[in-house]
């Protein structure tokens, strides 16, 4: 009965651990905007009435759910995915070069 041998690319590997770096760099554009770039300055939205109270709070709440919610949380995803095929590549490596040591 033959073996079969499976291989694994770490080239492919180590491709992948650069590219989820560079989505996680990139993500930076996002993150400062919805951080910085929507902010509504407490008077924007006028004086006086009850209204502005609950919008300026909406937004308020919507920009928080967006950074926490979402951006935060597809950062973490990536950079936790990027990290594991980091690890998985590593530990390829390592296992290739223990066999061609035997």
């Amino acid at each position: 009965m033959a073996s079969k041998e499976y291989g694994v690319d770490l080239d492919a590997l180590d491709q992948l651990v650069k590219e989820l770096n560079q989505v996680l760099k990139d993500m930076g554009g996002p993150k400062d905007k919805a951080k910085n770039q929507t902010y509504l300055p407490d008077n924007a939205l006028g004086k006086g009435f009850s209204e502005r109270d609950r919008m300026h709070k909406a937004h308020n709440d919507m920009k928080d759910f967006i950074q926490t919610q979402i951006v935060d949380k597809i950062e973490g995803l990536i950079d936790d995915f990027g990290k594991k095929s980091k690890q998985t590549k590593d530990a390829y490596a390592d296992a290739e070069h223990n066999n061609t040591m035997k």
